[in-house]
């Protein structure tokens, strides 16, 4: 064990296993000068290039603690006149801003008022959002980060992340090696070609990347330094912002075809290059006819995964699971209709097949069958298939043409209806009347991001059943009350799966993402689900209780790295659960020598 936790340290500094618990506050994996896996009483040394000191420790988000520091680290620091007498604990620090930004009345203020705290004081930003997740997950992530993607050019301060342009193809190792951290774990990169529900942002698509791995660090414990958000700025076919004077990225169409492939290869190989095999590169809202090519193409070269594919494949699949437990029956004893083949359809259908797989040890191919889509052209089906893209033909199945959503309803009579299209209002009162028709108690999952795209709201999913929906969203909703009872809408948010799974590819040193991987993340989650929860109609557990929910979620993802032989680290840690939560990162201030 203590080899192993040397190998992921990358130092000598006490190992956090050895140490009495209670004294513990955690740390990242990978934690190179032991900062975070020290106890609150030891002492760390506030590296820059040097020991930063004085106005320059003031301005460094990462050791900055504000008021904070106390008289002798004003001292030594050379802090003396630099801050007002008072010394401040973090929770106060952390009570007055929340204070503040809740005086906020637009979420985009709320987000921009967070993004400034994360540049200057980086354990109190994420003390602030792993205390306050559910408050503050719609602030930092969907649906604020939507807007605040759209107006990225009009707030745009301070950068964050790398931006690798098309003005730097041949020099791409180049500019990774301009980015000051060396051990990096976690890679969030996109292209800005479909982001959320809201389409072509281009560069500003950068705010997907910075939230998401906001969310890897509060939600699952990577340590902030070892994750790099990448924007790949390869033009923007989106007139608005090509005319729009505060517009950040190339004024330029997209690259397409060859031109595009070798720059993506390019960017794939000076990753490898300079992180190595071990960086779990996270591809985030590529558009469909790219996304699927490059998790093909890289999978099995590099460490690769798509939120977009399997981590909302991974969350929705844990949602049935658990939802099963309300309606009863198996997954193979279902029938599913898709409103949307994309991305997120067709990973969650592929996903949903192959646990019926697993389950009932037939074909993939047969238990494709139970599983029907629908993309803008009606119901996909066999007749259709020269025409169909290369990721839909699989759920081509015999059938006559249906031509929209509530003749599919009605001819295939499903139990499950999800929503994957981007559009809102597309579950219309119509279909959804039609499906509680049939089904005492349907399962309705309105995917869509952000909040203006679902598919439909919770208000009118409960209210067009009479209550009966099993009912859960992309996008956070309030509780509804109907007919007397409340009823608290689910949230199939990615974030209960990536944060985890991320932290159980790290600590294990997978060198390949399997599908498998994606099942015992599921599988995980669902079992986080209490009675209590289901007694309010919830298929998904609290988000206050997601660091929780991560490390189990880890643990299963890294024991079935070791059972397939992915995992590179050594020895296998016994306990992986505790392990998960001995590798967490923690936002609690650290005394400075």
């Amino acid at each position: 064990m203590e080899s192993t936790m040397k190998e992921i340290r990358g130092c000598d500094a006490p190992c956090v296993l050895d140490m009495d618990d209670a004294a513990t506050v955690g740390g990242g994996v990978e934690d190179t000068y032991g900062e975070d896996r020290a106890t609150e009483e030891q002492l760390v040394t506030p590296w820059t290039v040097s020991v930063a000191s004085g106005y320059n420790l003031l301005r460094d988000p990462r050791y900055n603690k504000g008021l904070a520091f106390n008289e002798r680290e004003r001292e030594t620091h050379y802090l003396r006149g630099l801050l007002p007498p008072a010394i401040v604990s973090q929770e106060l620090q952390e009570r007055k801003i929340m204070h503040n930004i809740r005086q906020y009345q637009l979420p985009l203020q709320k987000y921009m008022a967070m993004m400034d705290l994360q540049e200057g004081n980086e354990r109190l930003f994420y003390k602030l959002l792993i205390d306050n997740v559910e408050e503050l997950l719609p602030v930092v992530y969907t649906p604020t980060v939507g807007e605040a993607c759209q107006k990225y050019g009009s707030i745009f301060s301070r950068p964050q992340g790398l931006y690798i342009s098309l003005k730097e193809k041949g020099k791409i190792l180049e500019v990774l090696k301009n980015w000051p951290e060396r051990s990096i774990q976690v890679i969030v990169v996109t292209d800005g070609e479909r982001i959320l529900g809201l389409g072509d942002l281009g560069c500003q698509g950068m705010g997907i990347p910075v939230g998401k791995l906001a969310l890897y660090t509060a939600l699952g414990g990577l340590r902030p330094s070892a994750c790099l958000p990448i924007t790949l700025d390869v033009g923007t076919n989106n007139e608005e912002l090509l005319n729009d004077e505060f517009y950040i990225g190339l004024r330029q169409k997209r690259a397409t075809g060859q031109e595009y492939a070798d720059f993506l290869h390019e960017f794939m190989t000076a990753v490898k290059q300079n992180y190595g095999e071990k960086v779990l590169i996270q591809f985030e809202d590529f558009a469909n006819h790219n996304a699927f090519e490059l998790l093909a193409r890289y999978g099995t070269t590099h460490l690769v995964f798509n939120d977009d594919i399997q981590g909302t494949a991974s969350v929705v699949l844990s949602g049935l699971v658990a939802a099963l437990k309300l309606v009863g029956g198996t997954l193979a004893e279902h029938t599913y209709l898709f409103l949307g083949a994309g991305e997120a359809g067709t990973g969650i259908a592929e996903l949903i097949a192959l646990e019926i797989s697993r389950q009932t040890k037939a074909p993939i191919e047969e238990c494709r069958k139970k599983i029907w889509l629908v993309d803008s052209k009606g119901l996909i089906v066999s007749s259709r298939k020269e025409s169909l893209q290369h990721f839909k033909k699989p759920w081509a199945h015999e059938h006559e043409l249906v031509g929209n959503l509530l003749d599919a309803v009605n001819t295939i009579k499903p139990s499950v209806l999800i929503g994957t299209s981007g559009k809102g209002q597309t579950f219309t009162q119509e279909v959804v009347e039609s499906i509680s028709s049939f089904n005492e108690r349907p399962i309705i999952l309105s995917l869509s991001n952000p909040t203006s795209q679902s598919e439909c709201t919770a208000e009118q999913a409960y209210t067009w059943s009479k209550g009966r929906a099993v009912f859960a969203t992309g996008s956070p909703f309030d509780p509804v009350e109907y007919d007397g009872k409340i009823h608290v809408p689910g949230q199939a948010n990615n974030a209960y799966i990536f944060p985890g799974f991320g932290l159980g590819v790290v600590m294990s040193g997978a060198i390949r993402v399997h599908d498998d991987m994606l099942l015992a993340a599921s599988e995980a989650l669902a079992q986080q689900v209490t009675q209590e929860n289901f007694d309010k109609g919830l298929i998904y557990p609290p988000f206050s209780n997601i660091r929780k929910i991560s490390a189990h979620i880890a643990a299963n993802v890294a024991a079935k790295a070791y059972e397939l032989g992915l995992a590179s680290r050594r020895p296998r840690p016994k306990d992986l659960v505790k392990y998960a939560e001995s590798c967490m990162y923690s936002p609690i201030y650290r005394n400075y020598r």
